[in-house]
């Protein structure tokens, strides 16, 4: 794991330090990253806490286009509900993540806040997320209006529609994208892959760097990461709750002889 010594606020003001150095004019050049992720998930938090901030921080947001896409591994149900893997209180987080994506679409304030709420929820203070407000100066108004609405569940299965498109489909979360391409269990080296899938003529020198280059062949040594693995925990949940009804069936049988 990358090191944590950056607190919040450090963190906080180097993005909104970097990100004022957006360049309009090399659009067409970014390369896209999305991240399919859900809120208590350890692996996304630590994705997002730990891994996510070093695009702020070495400039890469001037080749970047980054899309986060709170859903993960929840499963649809009928009338338009859905379970979370991490229970109800990773469905209310999604779906508060996914109204400040949308009401605040500026990657400074988006990011910020749910950046906040991640580091609450790897520190298992998760709780305390409506805190993110006051810490950076948001109205809460305006996100509680809308995860209690209609409105929050529109933003739901918009991102469930997104991820469930996802080809190949997603295994698990942290799932990161580059230019289409996931990265499977490569995804905590996604900086080399931005770099080589950019296609300009200004990358950033942590493209080029030795250090760098010395780093990724560090991450790449570790073999496997962890993550949330959508089939091995749902399919787990299955065995328990038939070996529940398998008990229960028994027990009322032998009640009624």
């Amino acid at each position: 794991m990358v090191s944590s010594s950056n607190t919040f606020s450090l963190s906080l003001i180097l993005f909104l330090s970097f990100s004022s150095f957006f360049s309009p004019s090399q659009s067409h050049n970014k390369v896209s990253l999305e991240l399919y992720y859900e809120s208590l998930c350890p692996y996304s938090a630590d994705f997002i806490v730990n891994y996510l901030p070093q695009i702020f921080q070495h400039d890469l947001l001037s080749i970047v286009d980054l899309k986060l896409v709170p859903w993960g591994n929840a499963k649809l149900k009928a009338n338009k509900t859905f379970d979370c893997q991490h229970g109800p209180d990773e469905c209310l987080l999604n779906t508060v993540e996914a109204c400040a994506i949308d009401i605040w679409p500026q990657l400074d304030k988006h990011f910020a806040f749910i950046y906040c709420i991640e580091d609450l929820a790897l520190h298992r203070k998760r709780k305390e997320w409506e805190s993110c407000y006051e810490k950076l100066g948001l109205n809460a108004t305006l996100v509680d209006d809308c995860y209690r609405s209609e409105r929050g569940n529109e933003l739901d299965l918009k991102f469930a529609n997104e991820t469930n498109a996802l080809q190949p489909p997603h295994e698990y979360v942290p799932w990161v994208v580059v230019d289409g391409k996931p990265l499977l269990e490569d995804f905590e080296n996604f900086i080399s892959y931005i770099c080589k899938a950019y296609q300009g003529t200004d990358a950033p020198k942590i493209c080029t760097q030795a250090s760098y280059l010395s780093t990724v062949r560090e991450v790449e040594a570790k073999g496997k990461h962890s993550f949330c693995d959508m089939e091995r925990v749902m399919s787990t949940w299955n065995k328990i709750r038939s070996t529940i009804a398998s008990w229960t069936s028994q027990m009322n049988f032998l009640v009624a002889m």
